[in-house]
C-alpha cells in the first residue's frame, strides 16, 4: 500500500524521535515493576525494555478490549480473525505467539496445550495494572518467556465502581465490583458480562467457510481477592474465571478458562522478603461442531525470595509445576499427556557509581525434555542526569506444547511431531533515552535474536517440525510529550523476521509498524482525541497481505459526580484491511462507556 497515511505515521515518528518524548514515558520511568527480574524496581532503573500501564493509563486509553490495548504498545503486533472474541495471537517483537510468557498475578497461564493464552475473553473491567517486558526472560521465569514476559495483575477495588458499555454491532456490557477493609483484612468482589452480535468473521475469499450470518460472542467474568494478615505475613487469594461463547460459521465454541493463587508473603527480618504461593489455571475449549474437545490445566508451587545486601539486591527461588492436556475427537482421545518442570533461579542487581549490573542464570529439570540452563546479563549507563545507555543479552528455551508434540491433525493437516525438539535463542539488545525536558523523553531499543529449531507447521502436509534456525532484527522508537493543553504520543517499530533455512519473512509480522496519538483536554476535563496508525504489508498462508491504515477518534466528558462517559469512533474512514487473510475486520464503529466510581 502506498498509503499516506503510513508514511505519516512513519515519517512523523522519526521527526519526533529528533525532538521529544513524553510525560507518560517520564511517570513509566519511575514506576516500580517487578516481572523483568523479580526484584521491586523502576522500570528506568531496568537493564530492559519495559512498560508498565496502570489502571489510570488503561482507562485513558479508552480502548475497547485487552487485544486493542496491547496492540498499541511498542513492540507487539495483534491479529485476531474477526471480531471480539476471535481467535487472536499476541507477537512480541517477530518472536511466535507462544514465544511470550503471560503471568496473571504471578501464576503462569499459557495454555500446555496451545502454549499461548486467549486473551479474547479476559475483561479490561477486571484489570488493575499490566507490566510488559521485552526480550527473552527465561533466566527467571524459563519455558515460554523467549521474546517477552506480560503480567497481568487483577483488579482489587476498595470501593464500588461500575460500568455500562454499548457499541456498533449490538454491543453491550456491564460490570461492577466493590471492596470492604477492615482491621483483619479486606475482600473485593467484581463481575460481568459483554455481549457482541458481531459481523461475518470470514470474507467471500475464504473458500473454506465462508458464510456472510454475523459471527457473535458472549462472555461473563468474575473476579475474588481476600487478604488477611497473619502475625508479620500477610495471606492473599486471587482468583479469576471466565466463560466466553465465541460464534463462528460452523458453530461455535466455548471457552473455560480460570487462574487462583494463594500467596504468603512479608518480610523474614529486615533485609528478607519472600513470597510462597500455590496456584492453578485451567483451560477447556468446547466445539460441538468439530466434536473436539480440548483442555489444560497447571498446578504450580513457587518460592520467591528477594535479598537487601550492601551492594546490591539478590533474588532467588524455587518453582514445581505439573502441566497436563487432552485433545477429544470424534473417535474418542487423541491424546491425554502429563509432565513435570522443576526449577531454580537466582538474579543479582548491583550498582557502582553511575553505572549498574545484572546477572541472572535459572536451571530447568523438564521431566519430558531433560535439563536447560539459561543464563542473562544487563548493564546499565548513567552517562548524564538526562541519557542514559542500556544493553542486555538473554538466552531463551520453549519446551513444545502438547498440540505440537500430539494433535493428530486436522482432515490430516497440522499434525503434531513427537519428535521435536525445544526451541533455543539468544538475544542481543541496546537501548538509549534522553530526557529533553522535565515533560519530554525519548527511547530507542535495536535487537537481534536468533533462534535455533523454531517450531512451526511447515512440514510435509503442514506437520509441525524444527526450523534449522530463524532471525530477527529490529528497533523501536516510543516518544511522547505534553505543551500546556496538549498532549501527544507517538512510536514506531522496524522488524525483520527471516525463517534462515529459506529466507522467507516469518508469517503475520509487519516490517513495519507506527501509531500516533495526538489529544487536547479542555478546562473542565473534557477530552479529545485523535489516533492514527498504521502497518506494512506481511505475508499470510493465502499470500502476502498489503499494509493498511487506520484513524480512530476518542473523547472524554467528565458528568456527574463520580460519573464519565468515553467515546470511541473506529475506522473513522471505514477502510477495508485485513490482519489475517480471509478474515474481515470492523468497519466504521462507535464504542461507549458510562463509568462510576466511588472513591
Amino acid at each position: 500500500m502506498t498509503s499516506p497515511i503510513r508514511f505519516t505515521v512513519l515519517s512523523s515518528t522519526l521527526l519526533f524521535t529528533l525532538q521529544a518524548t513524553a510525560d507518560d514515558a517520564a511517570r513509566n520511568l519511575v514506576r516500580v515493576q517487578v516481572t523483568g527480574n523479580r526484584i521491586a524496581q523502576a522500570a528506568g532503573d531496568a537493564g530492559h525494555s519495559i512498560t508498565v500501564l496502570e489502571r489510570a493509563d488503561i482507562e485513558a486509553s479508552r480502548s475497547i478490549d485487552v487485544i486493542d490495548l496491547l496492540g498499541k504498545q511498542t513492540g507487539i503486533d495483534v491479529v485476531r480473525t474477526g471480531g471480539s472474541g476471535s481467535q487472536n495471537s499476541i507477537f512480541i517483537r517477530g518472536g511466535n505467539s507462544n514465544h511470550a510468557l503471560i503471568l496473571i498475578d504471578g501464576m503462569r497461564v499459557n495454555s500446555a496445550t496451545q502454549g499461548l493464552f486467549d486473551f479474547a475473553h479476559l475483561p479490561l473491567a477486571l484489570i488493575e495494572r499490566i507490566e510488559i517486558v521485552r526480550g527473552p526472560r527465561a533466566s527467571v521465569w524459563g519455558s515460554d518467556a523467549l521474546s517477552g514476559v506480560i503480567q497481568i495483575f487483577t483488579r482489587a477495588p476498595d470501593s464500588a465502581h461500575a460500568e455500562m458499555r454499548l457499541g456498533s454491532y449490538r454491543r453491550a456490557g456491564l460490570d461492577a465490583g466493590t471492596g470492604i477493609s477492615g482491621k483483619h483484612g479486606r475482600v473485593a468482589l467484581s463481575a460481568g458480562f459483554d455481549s457482541f452480535d458481531g459481523f461475518s468473521a470470514t470474507t467471500p475469499d475464504n473458500v473454506w467457510s465462508y458464510d456472510p450470518d454475523n459471527d457473535g460472542y458472549r462472555n461473563e467474568h468474575a473476579a475474588l481477592q481476600a487478604e488477611t494478615r497473619i502475625g508479620s505475613q500477610s495471606l492473599a487469594f486471587t482468583g479469576i474465571a471466565t466463560r466466553g461463547d465465541v460464534e463462528f460459521d460452523q458453530g461455535r465454541t466455548q471457552a473455560d478458562n480460570h487462574s487462583w493463587n494463594l500467596a504468603l508473603s512479608g518480610a523474614v527480618n529486615t533485609t528478607w522478603q519472600h513470597r510462597l504461593s500455590l496456584g492453578e489455571s485451567y483451560e477447556k475449549l468446547d466445539t460441538p461442531a468439530y466434536v473436539s474437545v480440548y483442555g489444560s490445566r497447571r498446578k504450580s508451587l513457587d518460592w520467591s525470595n528477594t535479598l537487601t545486601l550492601d551492594k546490591g539486591t539478590m533474588a532467588f527461588g524455587v518453582n514445581a509445576s505439573k502441566e497436563s492436556g487432552y485433545s477429544n475427537g470424534w473417535s474418542g482421545p487423541e491424546f491425554k499427556e502429563t509432565r513435570d518442570n522443576h526449577g531454580v533461579f537466582g538474579v543479582w542487581n548491583g550498582s557502582f557509581g553511575r553505572q549498574s549490573l545484572e546477572l541472572a542464570s535459572r536451571w530447568d529439570d523438564n521431566s519430558q525434555f531433560g535439563n536447560r540452563l539459561t543464563s542473562s546479563a544487563a548493564w546499565v549507563l548513567q552517562a548524564s542526569p538526562d541519557s542514559r545507555w542500556r544493553a542486555s543479552w538473554g538466552q531463551g528455551f520453549r519446551a513444545p506444547n502438547f498440540n505440537e508434540l500430539y494433535y493428530p491433525g486436522f482432515f490430516g493437516s497440522f499434525g503434531g511431531n513427537p519428535n521435536l525438539d525445544p526451541e533455543r535463542s539468544q538475544s542481543l539488545e541496546i537501548g538509549y533515552s534522553h530526557a529533553f525536558a522535565e515533560t519530554f523523553r525519548a527511547d530507542f531499543s535495536a535487537y537481534r535474536s536468533r533462534i535455533d529449531d523454531l517450531i512451526a507447521f511447515e512440514g510435509v502436509n503442514n506437520q509441525a517440525i524444527n526450523i534449522q534456525q530463524a532471525r530477527i532484527s529490529g528497533a523501536e522508537a516510543e516518544l511522547s510529550g505534553t505543551a500546556g493543553a496538549w498532549q501527544w504520543r507517538t512510536q514506531g517499530t522496524w522488524t525483520q523476521a527471516v525463517n534462515e533455512t529459506t529466507g522467507n519473512a516469518l508469517l503475520r509480522r509487519p516490517k513495519t509498524k507506527g501509531l500516533i496519538d495526538v489529544r487536547y483536554r479542555f478546562n473542565g476535563g473534557t477530552e479529545l482525541g485523535l489516533e492514527v496508525s498504521g502497518a506494512g504489508k506481511r505475508p499470510d498462508f493465502g499470500g502476502v497481505l498489503p499494509g493498511y491504515g487506520r484513524i480512530d477518534m476518542i473523547a472524554s466528558w467528565p458528568m456527574a459526580d463520580r460519573w464519565r462517559l468515553e467515546g470511541r469512533l473506529e475506522n473513522l474512514t471505514d477502510r477495508d484491511y485485513r490482519l489475517v487473510d480471509g478474515y474481515a475486520t470492523p468497519g466504521r464503529s462507535l464504542f461507549l462507556r458510562l463509568s462510576y466510581l466511588h472513591e
